[in-house]
């Protein structure tokens, strides 16, 4: 037996442990999930990633404008050195003509130093790298919004099945609780001798697929909260707890469809990633064509140099001799075997074929707003008629129990009637699930998903 003390301390630490786990449980509204993958999620991090790599792209671009310094400091030493031949008589006057002599044209150690300065003064290519790295970096902007959308329908889509589950789980509880009880009450007619066997059996079967797709849903409900926090970029090992249910989202959908407004295509990431792209497509013609103009460069270098047979003498100050020179370097492309009339060729080829994807694209797009409007429109009307079944279902199971607890009523009728009320409820809430589904896929046509 416990202890007073000993009960106390138990009764305590089990207190602070129902208290951790459910501290733990995080409650997380459908927006603070939306929130939570923007920025944790893989693929938006690493989009993100994508704008600070293009933001270095235009640094980097930009720094070949700028000056160019380099330093070079060289030491050799020579373990042979060439001979060079020579007329003998320049070394002997009276060498005979005709005959040479190996000369030795060298040192030991040599040292050489030299500062190096260029700077650009001129390149076509140049400035419309700069325009075209700018661009790039738009693309990378628009290319994160992209994912960011992707991210936002996901995670809705996996919140909402994460709802339409639990719903499913609590009303499969439900209906095991009510055919338990049923269950109990028609052993008990039996045993009165009011019910037949074939009745109980009839329940007990019933009882029996319902508790296993009861277990099967809740490990359902398991792997669809799972699913969430890896489209959250949540760690799996974290509890939540969704905030809400199915029907608090239903006043959220849009009932006013209106199947006449405008299109703005600028509302979608898809068509603004084309006008990037071909902007880019159209700088780089712009650079193969400039690639015809010269290109004029200045530079300038310093430096000093020494060379000696003794190694001691060659860090001494009265040895090394400064050299310097300034200059421009003009490069004047004259024939290249049409290389960069190719180039010019198939860049605007490019061209042609990103405005043929805008025409397809737009068509597209109308396309997609009009099925998703009357996917929509469908699944609202498919929506309220699942709502009026379910009301009719409900009615006819009540009026059925009644009338076979008063003994007017058969047992078989009692079971089609549960079994329609289960399944009328199931294909209310998959309804609910169709028609918030439907209205994510129309704001992402439409373009405000993330709005």
């Amino acid at each position: 037996m416990f202890s007073i003390k000993s009960r106390w301390v138990l009764g305590a630490l089990l207190f602070f442990a129902v208290a951790g786990v459910q501290a733990q449980q995080k409650p997380m509204t459908l927006e603070e999930c939306v929130t939570y993958a923007l920025s944790n999620n893989i693929n938006v991090q690493n989009a993100q990633l994508e704008t600070l790599a293009s933001k270095a792209t235009v640094g980097e671009t930009r720094a070949q404008g700028l000056p160019q310094i380099s330093a070079t400091i060289d030491f050799t030493r020579n373990l042979l050195i060439p001979r060079v031949f020579l007329p003998a008589n320049i070394f002997d006057p009276s060498a005979p003509e005709g005959e040479t002599a190996a000369a030795k044209f060298g040192v030991d150690y040599q040292g050489n130093m030299v500062v190096s300065v260029s700077q650009l003064i001129f390149d076509g290519s140049y400035f419309v790298g700069l325009r075209a790295a700018a661009t790039y970096r738009e693309l990378a902007d628009w290319d994160k919004v992209r994912t960011e959308i992707e991210t936002i329908e996901t995670v809705r889509k996996a919140y909402y099945s994460v709802l339409v589950n639990e719903e499913r789980l609590e009303l499969l509880n439900k209906n095991v609780s009510r055919l338990d009880t049923l269950l109990k009450e028609t052993k008990a007619m039996y045993a009165n001798g009011f019910a037949e066997k074939i009745d109980v059996s009839r329940i007990q079967v019933q009882y029996n697929n319902i508790k296993v797709e009861r277990d099967n849903v809740a490990e359902l409900q398991g792997i669809s909260i799972q699913l969430l926090k890896l489209q959250m970029g949540m760690p799996l090992v974290e509890e939540i707890q969704l905030v809400g249910s199915l029907s608090d989202f239903i006043g959220e959908i849009d009932y006013a469809i209106d199947a006449t407004a405008e299109v703005n295509y600028n509302d979608r990431v898809e068509y603004k990633l084309n006008a990037t792209n071909l902007e880019l497509a159209d700088l780089d013609l712009k650079n193969n064509q400039v690639q015809y103009m010269p290109k004029l460069n200045a530079f300038g270098n310093w430096g000093r140099n020494t060379g000696t047979d003794d190694f001691s003498r060659l860090w001494q100050n009265d040895s090394w001799f400064s050299n310097s020179a300034v200059g421009l370097s003009l490069n004047i492309p004259i024939f290249d075997g049409l290389a960069k009339s190719y180039r010019v060729q198939k860049n605007r080829i490019q061209i042609n074929q990103l405005e043929n994807q805008r025409r397809f694209l737009e068509d597209n797009i109308q396309l997609e707003i009009r099925q998703a409007r009357q996917s929509l429109k469908n699944s609202l009307a498919k929506l309220e008629a699942q709502k009026e079944n379910r009301d009719l279902a409900n009615e006819v199971f009540r009026v059925t129990k009644a009338k076979y607890q008063q003994g007017v009523g058969s047992n078989f009728e009692l079971v089609e009637a549960e079994t329609s009320l289960k399944e009328a409820e199931t294909n209310y809430f998959a309804a609910i699930y169709d028609a918030l589904i439907a209205q994510v896929e129309l704001e992402k046509a439409l373009g405000t998903l993330n709005q």
